[in-house]
């Protein structure tokens, strides 16, 4: 795994694409940092921008660096959830303008899978992810059902093609004023 996790970082430094497990479903992503990169996915998953992506982090010292206030009960919500979750945050920061949705609102998750946490700590920065699909399509279940396109336009594939593939993560939007919404459950 240390060989695959130091492949990865260097293809999201030169602002490549990954195909590879989160904690949630196999996923397309890059450093949340790159606007070029960004670009890349939108391209391949031939997405308009106004449809968000989420970025990953590590923990919650990370998540403190690119929102420009965490809510409070952000915490207790991440702390006490049953399955992934990602928040919607409202003022990211320091991260690339077109992963930032135009209400100014970015999806961050906490990543406790352990690949992809392992990634994100030695990377040191948010990484981008969604689904390993085109745009209007479903979200594979399998490696094996991911489109043979999409794993030949990333720069690099995780090698773990035998993970096992949960469901995509709880989306809750908490704005700054105390409003919570679900997204999807």
């Amino acid at each position: 795994m240390k060989e695959t996790i130091q492949q990865a970082i260097h293809i999201l430094k030169k602002g490549g694409l990954l195909l590879y497990p989160t904690d949630t479903v196999w996923g397309i992503g890059c450093d949340a940092t790159n606007a070029e990169a960004v670009d890349k996915i939108y391209a391949l998953k031939q997405r308009q921008e106004e449809k968000a992506m989420i970025c990953l982090v590590s923990d919650f010292k990370m998540l403190n660096q690119y929102v420009e206030e965490v809510p409070e009960v952000a915490y207790d919500i991440l702390k006490y959830a049953a399955k992934p979750t990602t928040i919607v945050y409202d003022n990211p920061i320091r991260v690339a303008e077109n992963v930032v949705g135009k209400d100014n609102t970015l999806g961050i998750r906490v990543c406790k899978g352990k690949f992809c946490n392992q990634l994100i700590r030695k990377f040191k920065k948010p990484i981008v992810s969604t689904s390993a699909n085109f745009s209007g399509k479903s979200t594979p279940k399998t490696f094996q059902q991911i489109d043979p396109k999409i794993i030949e336009a990333v720069d690099y594939v995780v090698e773990d093609k035998k993970y096992k593939l949960g469901k995509p993560s709880t989306v809750i939007k908490l704005s700054l004023d105390g409003k919570v919404s679900v997204i999807r459950k």
